[in-house]
């Protein structure tokens, strides 16, 4: 985000470069930057003549070339913005004599999805060296909570932890698919709020009650009666609550219990980090390590791996889900 917030202050400076390549996983930082200049370089009465936009899939390097060296009509420089650049990877290099001479009229983009430049190849320093190469990475998913935090906290709101556990939950690493959902919660909500569970289930149509954090949190606890009410209500809603995704994160859950308990600091600090949880949720952990010895929770995670494989279809083709949920909780809770 820094790097980021660097390129569009430059940007504000008047420091505009001729080229502008964004490239990786992680699409949201792309999309942003490129319509931060979109919007930002021209002003709009000079758009209408210079500013370009192309789609990969639509035109080759040397229609690229061709556009970016067109002068300017009555404007100091002209945009011209390639999205979906992905779509021409195979001849990507042909770049290259352009970008040794840039047009110094032109700030021509590159919307580089979802793959990157080999960074040992000439024209990725080339483009290093003339004009800005930014690598968008996707956000592990112990970053995207604090990801959210600072997101809302610049839009002068903030978030209960346990609602910003259940956005990363249910939406996992897609920095785009958690925003658009951070914005309906701006237009309803206004700032200065706390975004608390019950604005997720009111407004996103994530249950507060039943979801799969609640049921890891019941599982921690032994709360046999209410884990079952829980999974009982997933096997009525399987196409919101698949069992793979279900197992997958249990799974994952008795994982961390596992590293848990081999560690030999065992201070709040290293837990959290070590585990990559919310310090927040720390004594749901400490409970949850309480009440499975390290043993247990070997046998757990063994019985997790069969669960899972049979949720996949694999030798129990005539198990329904609400069946399997409940293997799952009595090898879990026995």
């Amino acid at each position: 985000m820094d790097e980021v917030i660097k390129i569009v202050n430059d940007i504000k400076a008047g420091d505009i470069k001729p080229i502008y390549f964004l490239m990786g996983e992680e699409p949201y930082y792309i999309d942003k930057l490129s319509e931060y200049i979109e919007q930002n370089v021209l002003a709009e009465e000079e758009k209408g003549f210079n500013q370009t936009v192309l789609y990969g899939r639509d035109v080759s390097v040397d229609d690229i070339i061709s556009t970016a060296k067109r002068y300017p009509m009555i404007a100091e420089r002209q945009v011209v913005i390639v999205k979906e650049a992905q779509d021409l990877s195979r001849t990507i290099d042909k770049i290259e004599s352009y970008v040794d001479n840039p047009m110094q009229t032109t700030v021509l983009v590159f919307c580089y999805k979802y793959k990157t430049l080999d960074k040992r190849k000439k024209v990725t320093k080339s483009l290093g060296q003339k004009g800005v190469v930014f690598e968008s990475k996707k956000l592990y998913e112990n970053q995207v909570g604090d990801w959210i935090k600072r997101v809302l906290a610049g839009k002068k709101y903030t978030i209960d932890p346990k609602a910003n556990a259940m956005l990363v939950e249910f939406l996992g690493t897609d920095l785009s698919k958690i925003n658009n959902e951070l914005e309906k919660l701006q237009i309803i909500l206004p700032q200065g709020t706390m975004i608390t569970p019950q604005h997720i289930e009111e407004n996103i149509g994530f249950s507060k009650d039943y979801n799969v954090f609640e049921l890891r949190k019941a599982i921690g606890e032994r709360n046999q009666l209410k884990a079952y009410k829980i999974a009982d209500n997933f096997a009525h809603n399987p196409k919101e609550y698949p069992l793979v995704m279900t197992t997958g994160l249990v799974f994952g859950f008795f994982v961390q219990l596992l590293k848990y308990h081999g560690l030999k600091d065992k201070s709040a600090k290293n837990v959290a980090s070590a585990l990559g949880v919310n310090p927040f949720f720390l004594k749901e952990y400490d409970l949850a390590v309480k009440n499975y010895p390290m043993r247990k929770v070997s046998q757990i995670v063994g019985a997790l791996r069969d669960i899972d494989v049979k949720s996949k279809g694999v030798g129990a083709n005539a198990l329904p889900q609400s069946d399997l949920l409940k293997e799952m909780l009595y090898k879990i809770f026995n």
